[in-house]
This record gives C-alpha cells, structure tokens and sequence, in this order.
C-alpha cells in the first residue's frame, strides 16, 4: 500500500493522467466507484478512511493538510477532479495559477454527486469536455460557465485545436472572443486546413461571417476576425492583424533529400529558406517525408523533433511508383530510387501536384507540396 506523509507527498507516485483527490468518506465511496468508470486516474483519499484494498487497487492514502497534496500533483497531471468544495478549491490552487497555457484542469464534484463544476482550465486545458465526461459517467449535472460553450458558438481560443491548428499571436484573442460571444460582427477566411471545425448541428451564429478572401473580410470592416491559411500575409492583407488571429493549419509537407552526415542546421536553413521564398509559414509543416535509407540520418531526425512534425519514409519501389517530373539517374544509382525529395512529398500527399517540385541548395534537396482538404463546410451541406 502506498502511504503519503506531509513531508513524502512530493514523491508521488504518478502512473495515469488525471488525478482524483477525495477527503470525505461519502465523498471516497463515489471516488473509487469513479476510479473503475475512468481508469485514467489515480485516485487519492485520507488514510483515516483505509480499506485494505488499496494496495491492489494502486489508490495513494496521504495524511495531512489535502492542501499540501494539491500543491504536489498540480503541474503533474493533465488534470484533476476534486471532491471538495468549489470555495474550498479556489482558495487552495490560488497560488499554483500561472498560465491557461500550461494549468491543469481542474473540476469539482460535489460531495453528493448532483454537480460536475468546471473550475479552471475550460478550454486549452481541457476541463468542459473532462467534466461533461465524467458528469456522464456519474450520472450528474455538468456545470460549465464558459460563454462560448454556452451559447454554442466558436471557442477562439481552441478554434482548430483538435487538428493540431497553432496561431501566430495570442494578442488579440481575448478581443475576437469577447467579438464572438458578445454577437458582434466576426470574419472567417479560411484558404486551408479542416473544413469540419463548427461542432455543433446548426448554421454558424449571424454575426459570423464567412469571407473568399482576406482583402474581402477588411472591406466588411469586421470587429475581429479568424484567419485561416498557411501563407504568409501580403503587405495589403496586414490590416487584418489589427483585429484578427492567423491560425496555421498542418497542411505543409516537405520532401527531402540530403547527403548523409548533413547537418541539422543546414538542413533546417534550406526548409527556412525555401518556405519564405514561396511565401508560407513554418508553423503549418505537418510533415518530413524521405526514402528510408534516411531513416536513421541524425541531422534529419534532429530536425523533425525541434520541429515537432510527422516523419514519414518509403523504401526505393514505393518512390519509384510516383510520377517524378525530374528523375535522376544518379539518385538511382545511390538509392535504387529516381527522386527522393519530390517523389516522398509526392507519396505522402497522394498528388503529382507540388509547389515546388524539386530545388537543390548544398546537401539539401527539397520539395514542397500542400495537403488539400476539398471537403465543403458541414453548414453547407443540404
């Protein structure tokens, strides 16, 4: 049995994602029950109320403040359901608040099981859907607050999020939300990426507008707007920053080829290089495709982990099975493959349309296409 003195506390032992934190005895009977529906947790409960069992059952008995324990396991789970008080929470993790970015989620339940409370983190950090989860799970009342959930529209701050879409700038998020869940005027121009972000099974809200073009959306004179594109903004589409958010979906993919001991540095400048000559963003790469001689090239691996994207390789028929505009016989000769760079990209996409087909800089060789998602609006569809 794991036992937690005041002083152990910080030497948790962490095996699941979430955390569920009990300090009542009505309150442990549903937390255990709640352990067995969501096993995605680690359960912990005051010593006080052992059953003998939780060796078996991995649950932490701790003695002490629960305060304590909270400041332990804040920033080590992804979040955490409490069943104490809602008061009682926000007194404790006060201190521990530092970002939306990074916080956990955070929900509470109450110790009758009628209420699942959404207390910190609603969106980025995930504690709206966490507690409509577990409110199913108990058969209780999801309580949530946030505004944009509320009244079903778009929540700008996790607008595109589950496609992996990242904005340039969070400085004007707060005024486009506020834009959105107060009905005032908002434009969205979407020139990539997901098609299928409006969750919910209605028309877009009045006051949101979609528009072809960025140029478009400022004549409309909107109070904010939601940009969606890959590419980078022309001097007279910057207007639109003013007021608007750049999201960048993960549409970009990148072919490359390079001589074997080439650096991450000269590979990462070649990508920079060529991604601003054409006039795109670095943030929506979503992947690095290659032959698989390449797949243990260090310079090439350094790269796809600081960049954090897909890395995706194909042995010689596989390449030679694309149509390749530019073959080379001394490709073959080295690889069995007549393109590296431009029959991966080519692979991946599943196209022989490319931005750019094939550009050779030093050890690199590059090529560069973008992922298409034809796929209409869903609010379009009959």
């Amino acid at each position: 049995m794991i036992q937690l003195v005041e002083e152990e506390i910080p030497n948790i032992h962490q095996k699941n994602d979430y955390a569920v934190v009990a300090i009542t005895k009505h309150s442990v009977e549903i937390a255990r029950k709640l352990q067995g529906l969501f096993p995605n947790c680690d359960l912990y409960y005051p010593q006080k109320f052992c059953k003998a069992d939780e060796d078996s059952l991995s649950i932490q008995l701790y003695d002490g403040n629960v305060r304590i324990l909270l400041s332990a396991i804040f920033n080590k789970y992804k979040g955490l359901i409490l069943f104490i008080s809602l008061g009682a929470v926000v007194r404790m993790i006060a201190p521990l608040i530092k970002d939306k970015k990074i916080d956990p989620a955070v929900v509470v339940i109450d110790d009758c099981c009628k209420n699942v409370i959404s207390v910190l983190s609603g969106h980025l950090g995930g504690a709206n859907e966490l507690t409509r989860e577990i409110a199913a799970l108990l058969h209780a009342n999801p309580v949530i607050t946030t505004a944009s959930d509320v009244q079903q529209t778009i929540a700008v701050d996790l607008f595109g999020s589950r496609f992996g879409w990242v904005w340039d700038s969070e400085e004007h998020l707060t005024k486009v939300s506020a834009a959105v869940v107060n009905e005032e005027h908002v434009a969205v121009v979407q020139e990539s990426g997901e098609r299928s972000w409006w969750i919910y099974d209605r028309p877009l809200p009045e006051n949101i507008k979609i528009y072809q073009s960025i140029l478009e959306a400022i004549n409309a004179k909107p109070s904010g707007a939601l940009i969606v594109t890959h590419r980078l903004l022309t001097p007279e589409e910057t207007p639109i920053l003013q007021y608007g958010i750049i999201f960048r979906p993960k549409v970009i993919v990148i072919g490359i080829g390079c001589n074997r001991g080439t650096s991450a540095e000269e590979i990462h400048f070649v990508i920079e290089e060529t991604l601003l000559e054409l006039g795109f963003s670095s943030k929506s790469v979503k992947a690095i495709c290659t032959i698989d001689l390449k797949k243990d090239e260090e310079g090439l691996l350094q790269v796809v982990n600081e960049r954090n994207v897909e890395f995706c390789t194909y042995t010689a028929k596989e390449l030679n099975e694309m149509h390749i505009e530019e073959p080379s016989e001394t490709v073959y000769k080295y690889t069995g493959a007549y393109s590296v760079s431009e029959a991966a990209a080519k692979r991946y996409l599943q196209s022989n349309s490319l931005v750019l087909v094939k550009k050779k800089s030093g050890n690199v060789t590059i090529s560069v296409g973008v992922l298409e998602h034809k796929e209409d609006f869903p609010w379009q569809k009959d």
